[in-house]
């Protein structure tokens, strides 16, 4: 695994945030290759699991994006993403926790014969109330979101099919599922199903 070192920004670094602060999409995908495979290797030591580090990598790259002019704040990159990859890591592992609790409740209190019709009810309703928030969804992410979550493809597939970059495609997928989760909890006290069953 490589390992993060704190040193002050080079010109060249300093130069890349500004850009990305400034919303250049292109600066952008050059700080998402520079950091998401040793996100990615971070997270997975902590999380032990594929699609949660992956998980990680985007939410790290989305609080980076969504920074702003904030980003010309940062002295130390490598330190930076550092704490910040550790913290959404750590968060993730709690989810993770929480999910798994609310997921061995289920299986205590639901009967196995029981289980079946209650599952399948319980996640038509939550997919009836998700359809909805899919079409309040911008056109982009709602188009990501479908190619994505809905067909499989891959991130690299869709950037391709849509003409976007990879961070571009990450970024609106990373915005529609924190859309539709806040939706979720507004609209049913069933979101966590949701989580649980991998509907968003």
């Amino acid at each position: 695994m490589q390992s993060y070192k704190s040193s002050p920004l080079s010109f060249d670094d300093k130069k890349l945030l500004e850009s990305v602060a400034s919303g250049d999409e292109r600066a952008f995908e050059i700080l998402y290759h520079a950091f998401s495979k040793k996100i990615y290797l971070f997270a997975y030591k902590i999380l032990q699991s594929a699609s949660a580090a992956e998980e990680v990598v985007q939410e790290v790259m989305l609080k980076i994006w969504n920074m702003g002019l904030e980003l010309e704040k940062v002295n130390h990159l490598e330190a930076y993403m550092r704490t910040l990859s550790r913290n959404v890591a750590l968060n993730a592992l709690r989810r993770q926790e929480i999910e798994n609790r609310a997921n061995n409740t289920l299986r205590s209190y639901w009967s196995e014969e029981s289980n079946e019709t209650e599952e399948r009810v319980t996640l038509n309703e939550t997919r009836a109330i998700l359809a909805k928030g899919i079409a309040q969804l911008p056109p982009q992410q709602r188009q990501v979101y479908q190619l994505c979550h809905q067909e499989g493809l891959k991130y690299e597939e869709v950037a391709k099919a849509l003409h976007l970059s990879t961070a571009t495609v990450a970024t609106h997928m990373k915005l529609a599922l924190r859309f539709l989760r806040v939706y979720l909890q507004k609209h049913t006290d069933l979101a966590i199903i949701a989580i649980l069953f991998k509907i968003v």
